[in-house]
């Protein structure tokens, strides 16, 4: 036997999907995460999954990792003391940003807190300008000041990010050189090698982000590697990268800001490949984790994939699936504000405590405790019977947050659950409305552990149609790694204006970045046959700020002046599609020119079965009362086990479908019916 292994380690739990090659066979487990050290709770998570399918370690073909531990160290301000060392000048750039409020028309919202205190800040002589001429030669005893000082700081990271970096390096080179000689022990990253593009505001930020981040997941890979070799794996582990692609530890390690979304994003990879099968191309990914909810919006079949999204509030100019993220969870913490108003989130209880219900010392309830005082949740156990919680203490602080708030007990947990729906439903606008999509016109899949509780309830207030639960909704993103390759991306901004003869300009950048990629397969070792690429460049007219992304219609050796030329229609439509107009005249620019390297690897595949019927009695094991808003009370209600369920069966709400990894809850006036591939469609009455 060959197993292939995904692994996906969350700031609740750790999920483990398996996938035999030979048998093609698969299996999943779940285990608690450990957030203290999380490589601890993945290698349990790692043993206890080949224990059940009697495999070993030496069976293992291929493990790819995806971690939450950068995306919520981001969203909970966990990171590293940062320093930042810049332009004479610019020290305040980080802080000034755009000079644009979070939201436009709510004036009591606040800034996203600045990732570098103003005292860690340092501003050195140097100026590079926007040709790449040098107008102040780069003061080194002004860096080895700056980095001395941060030294005495205390700090763990230092950034480094000057002007017109991307176009002449040497200055940022030689301070990192300078700064690594004077305190080598911090994680030290400039922007050149971060992000090599234009508009420093976005490139400082993505270099601050990835400094931040550099020391939590330096010591998160550190260890997981090492334990992972005392378990005896053979092959080289990989770790998934916010472009739905998987790149080696080391990479990692060095570009961790490449892992901000990198739990999410193969749920989205996963999302994608059973909208496919399913005949379903138009889908919103719903991914509810402990921690966070992540959204994404699949059109016809496929994600956007963008170079820059801003991810809690701080830019980052890195290759990511279009992916938003909120701070909301199932151990998102409820509390009353100063206000007397009922608020969840964005702080979590994580795995440990944990919430209430688990008896581990917390006091305040989570979302996770409002589904089990309303019995939505199994109120005696999860994890199929191996966790074991307790309701007695859910409802005792429950019911002081009542209390607090002048309300019925029952009517606060589903306070929590409306607050949480209505967090929720606002990511989703963000993603959809606001970019112009009708939500009503896509069906939710929901993703995660705690996906399938919330989805039906998210679809109605939205007013869509359909949900979909996939077959293991509570390790999707792990099943992702499996159906992945490997990928970097590689780009080089030189703005110019289209003109003829230009295309050998063209082909001598593209020429460098092929060299990077080329560079890039070797250290992943993959083969000429596997080897993919695909070249674009973003364009604009002149004088516009933000580009579009135009795919390159021949390989470099093929480019022509007539290739510029199809390129600038292509623009010319794309902006018409996206926009609903353009210009057949205005002078067109060439901004960022880019290359995605694709390393192919064999990916798992989904089984068809046949038909059973509409009949689903024999998978009823028991019933429960659950307390529904719309009956204002408590309901009873079958509760069907998911893998007793088969193609063809139909289920009416109220019920409440449980499995190991997720629990579904089908309201009044829903059904589910099981497609052949045994994903659930819940029509929602809407």
């Amino acid at each position: 036997m060959a197993w292939r292994l995904g692994v996906d380690s969350g700031g609740t739990f750790c999920d483990i999907c398996l996938y035999d090659t030979e048998s093609k066979r698969f299996a999943i487990w779940k285990v608690s995460s450990t957030p203290d050290d999380p490589s601890r709770g993945i290698l349990t998570g790692i043993t206890e999954g080949l224990k059940t399918v009697s495999a070993k370690t030496s069976d293992i073909s291929f493990l790819g990792h995806g971690t939450t531990v950068g995306t919520n160290a981001l969203i909970q301000h966990k990171g590293a003391l940062t320093g930042f060392i810049t332009t004479d000048g610019f020290r305040d750039l980080l802080e000034i940003g755009r000079q644009q409020r979070p939201s436009l028309y709510d004036t009591q919202e606040d800034k996203p807190e600045t990732l570098v205190a103003q005292a860690l800040r340092f501003e050195v002589p140097e100026r590079v300008r926007h040709d790449g001429t040098v107008e102040v030669t780069l003061d080194e005893e002004s860096v080895r000041d700056a980095a001395r000082a941060l030294k005495k700081a205390g700090v763990k990271a230092v950034a480094i990010g000057f002007l017109y970096a991307f176009i002449k390096p040497e200055h940022e080179r030689r301070a990192y050189e300078i700064v690594r000689e004077e305190f080598p022990e911090a994680f030290t990253c400039a922007s050149y090698q971060v992000a090599p593009e234009f508009r420093e505001y976005e490139r400082f930020s993505t270099t601050a982000v990835n400094a931040y981040l550099g020391p939590v997941m330096e010591v998160y890979i550190a260890r997981l590697g090492a334990r992972l070799l005392e378990l005896g794996l053979s092959v080289a582990p990989r770790i998934t990268q916010s472009n739905g692609g998987v790149i080696s530890f080391d990479l990692a390690r060095a570009l961790p800001v490449r892992t901000v979304l990198s739990g999410p994003s193969t749920g989205v990879v996963a999302a994608q490949a059973i909208g496919r099968v399913i005949g379903i191309p138009n889908i919103i990914t719903f991914d509810m984790g402990g921690t966070s909810t992540d959204v994404a919006l699949l059109k016809d079949g496929t994600c956007r994939l963008t170079g820059e999204a801003e991810v809690h509030g701080y830019p980052v100019k890195a290759p990511m699936l279009d992916i938003h993220t909120v701070g909301a969870g199932g151990g998102s913490l409820a509390y009353r504000d100063n206000g007397g108003l009922l608020k969840v989130g964005p702080q979590s209880c994580g795995a440990f405590p944990g919430p209430v219900c688990y008896d581990q010392g917390n006091l305040t309830p989570s979302t996770t405790d409002a589904n089990v005082a309303l019995q939505t949740l199994n109120p005696e156990f999860l994890l199929g019977g191996r966790m074991a919680i307790r309701r007695d203490l859910t409802m005792e602080r429950i019911g002081l947050l009542a209390k607090e708030l002048g309300m019925d007990v029952m009517a606060t947990a589903q306070g929590i659950i409306s607050v949480v729906t209505a967090n929720m439903a606002r990511a989703v606008r963000v993603i959809s409305v606001q970019k112009g999509h009708d939500p009503r016109d896509y069906a939710l899949m929901a993703l995660g552990g705690a996906g399938p509780l919330h989805a039906v309830r998210l679809a109605q207030e939205l007013d869509m149609k359909r949900v979909i639960i996939p077959l293991t909704p509570g390790v999707m993103c792990a099943l992702g790694l499996l159906l992945t390759d490997l990928r970097a991306d590689f780009s080089s901004t030189q703005i110019m204006v289209a003109h003829p003869g230009m295309y050998t300009d063209i082909v001598s950048i593209f020429r460098d970045l092929l060299k990077q990629a080329n560079h890039w397969f070797a250290q992943e070792n993959v083969r000429e046959e596997d080897r993919g690429l695909r070249m674009s460049a973003d364009m604009r007219y002149v004088g516009q700020n933000y580009e579009l992304a135009v795919d390159m219609p021949v390989s470099i050796d093929a480019m022509s002046d007539e290739s510029v030329t199809d390129m600038v229609r292509s623009f010319i439509a794309t902006h018409e599609a996206q926009y609903g107009f353009a210009s057949q005249t205005d002078p067109v620019q060439f901004v960022t020119f880019r290359i995605e390297a694709i390393g192919k690897v064999e990916k798992a595949a989904f089984t068809s079965h046949p038909d059973s019927g509409p009949d689903a009695q024999s998978a009823i094991t028991g019933a429960r009362d659950v307390w529904f808003p719309e009956t204002e009370g408590f309901v009873s209600c079958p509760i069907y086990e998911r893998s007793l369920l088969r193609s063809g069966n139909e289920v009416a709400g109220p019920a409440i479908i449980e499995q190991m990894d997720a629990t579904t809850v089908l309201p009044p006036g829903t059904r589910a019916i099981v497609e052949p591939h045994l994903n659930l469609i819940v029509e929602t009455g809407r």
